[in-house]
């Protein structure tokens, strides 16, 4: 089975997918093809894979799509032999779960700052709506700080929320440096091959 993957460097969704693919030993597999997207830019490339024009995507030999990053490492792991990223247990599912969607959650926020601190033109920027989105920020790194989510085996969550705080170090945007529990777990994480593989480039030019 081979697949093709459409991403972006500077994607924090599509690196988490590349990064799952490479736990799973799957990246053997997989034609990585990189594609420029913006809030603003068509790429009819990706446009014709998924319909909300995001990556990543993954094609299958059959011509088969599947999208967004979560459905892509849910497939990833189902084809995995190895150790499973998403645990079969109820309970270790869905919190595994809870943690994915707060690494998204957390990417979200930080897109949303720099829309309104970078992106936006300069005299339509709203620096309050920008600063509800830094306390959420701030509020997710408390809460993980104070939490046993980043302890037991390694899991898709793990990987979600190392992927999106190194997005967040890579934008240089609110960050976690005085959360020293979680900035401890971060500095391990990214030593991770698939981490070290995958490291951010480039810039989002609409």
């Amino acid at each position: 089975m081979l697949m093709t993957l459409l991403y972006q460097t500077h994607s924090p969704f599509a690196r988490k997918a590349l990064v799952v693919a490479k736990e799973c030993l799957l990246d053997s597999l997989i034609e990585v093809v990189h594609h420029e997207t913006s809030p603003v830019v068509r790429n009819e490339e990706v446009y014709a894979a998924n319909p909300l024009g995001k990556v990543p995507v993954l094609i299958m030999d059959s011509g088969i799509t599947l999208y967004d990053s979560n459905v892509i490492c849910a497939y990833f792991d189902a084809l995995s032999s190895g150790p499973k990223l998403l645990p079969d247990d109820p309970a270790l599912h869905f919190t595994t779960l809870r943690l994915e969607a707060l690494a998204q959650g957390i990417c979200d926020a930080g897109i949303r700052y720099r829309t309104e601190t970078e992106r936006r033109p300069e005299g339509m920027r709203w620096q309050k709506y920008a600063d509800g989105q830094a306390g959420k920020l701030l509020a997710a790194y408390e809460y993980l700080e104070n939490s046993d989510d980043l302890d037991g085996p390694l899991n898709i969550g793990h990987l979600a929320l190392g992927t999106a705080l190194d997005w967040i170090v890579f934008r240089g945007l609110p960050g976690f440096e005085s959360f020293p529990k979680l900035n401890d777990w971060y500095l391990t994480i990214i030593q991770r091959e698939s981490f070290i593989q995958t490291q951010y480039s480039g810039q989002t030019f609409d």
